[in-house]
């Protein structure tokens, strides 16, 4: 993983290509049904955006994490939903539209926030000063990796909608293929690291995710949305774009250690995940 362009071309460029293909199954109805539905919406933002960093910042202290568990855990709560939180919500009859519009409006929004929280997250768990992280580079790595792309695909979508019903497919394994790589490829790196951190850092990112997916539910309880909502809801809060964190320490900071957490937690998520799906499909209306 510490080859200069396997990290700074082909990781990013396929990260790339996989926004490329989440702004291709974009439509303006997506969009559409912001206008109509308001509070779904903001319900999510409020608990992907504001509450997942929270409790991932309570969980680092809880379980007194390491300075690249603590870190790389705030990483990944600082990442969008990805792609895969689309698929789960389809598998568990969710509002398929809200999941994708969440989607699409995080991954325009982190662009500012993401490295925010990253900072943040250096400055506070960090003993000692840290001065590669750059918020500018950063910043605008995540505009051209993240934006463009997808700005770029809805783009396509809109002019050459054949062609992009066509290529979804495609995109939604690179995405699958490109999580499981990466996941692999950091266990070996950074394979005594991972056994040596490995109890509590299960331990941590299980209890993680339970907590966000628990959040969205209470979320959408609280004010009272409907089930397929509340659903989507819990999942968006609870499934984040791992490959996106792993990406971001690997390449733009440099640190193969830090992606360790955002690796368990893509495999971790799918099983909070599977557990939401079974228990949606035997929830009463």
């Amino acid at each position: 993983m510490s080859d200069s362009i396997l990290t700074q071309v082909i990781l990013p460029l396929v990260l790339a290509l996989i926004m490329f293909g989440m702004g291709l199954s974009l439509t303006k109805q997506d969009f559409l049904e912001l206008g109509k539905e308001p509070k779904p919406v903001a319900i999510g933002l409020f608990g992907q955006l504001l509450i997942l960093p929270l409790l991932a910042f309570g969980i680092a202290k809880f379980f007194n994490l390491s300075e690249h568990l603590a870190v790389g855990i705030m990483i990944l709560a600082a990442c969008p939903g990805g792609t895969s939180s689309n698929i789960l919500s389809q598998l568990a009859r969710a509002n398929l539209a809200l999941s994708v519009s969440l989607t699409a409006v995080t991954t325009l929004i982190c662009v500012v926030t993401t490295p925010l929280i990253i900072r943040f997250a250096i400055e506070e768990f960090n003993d000692t000063p840290v001065e590669s992280f750059s918020l500018l580079s950063t910043t605008l790595g995540l505009i051209f990796i993240t934006l463009i792309p997808v700005l770029v695909g809805i783009l396509i979508r809109h002019n050459f909608a054949d062609f992009a019903i066509r290529s979804e497919v495609f995109f939604r394994r690179l995405s699958t293929g490109f999580l499981i790589f990466m996941i692999v490829a950091i266990t070996y790196q950074e394979r005594t690291t991972f056994l040596t951190s490995f109890v509590s850092l299960a331990e941590t990112v299980i209890s993680l995710n339970l907590l966000a997916i628990g959040t969205g539910l209470l979320l959408g309880l609280m004010f009272k949305l409907v089930k397929r909502d509340t659903v989507t809801l819990g999942i968006e809060v609870g499934v984040q774009n791992s490959a996106m964190a792993m990406l971001i320490a690997i390449t733009f900071l440099d640190r193969p250690d830090y992606a360790i957490a955002a690796g368990v937690y893509g495999l971790a998520m799918y099983l909070g995940a599977a557990m939401l799906i079974f228990g949606a499909k035997r929830w009463p209306k």
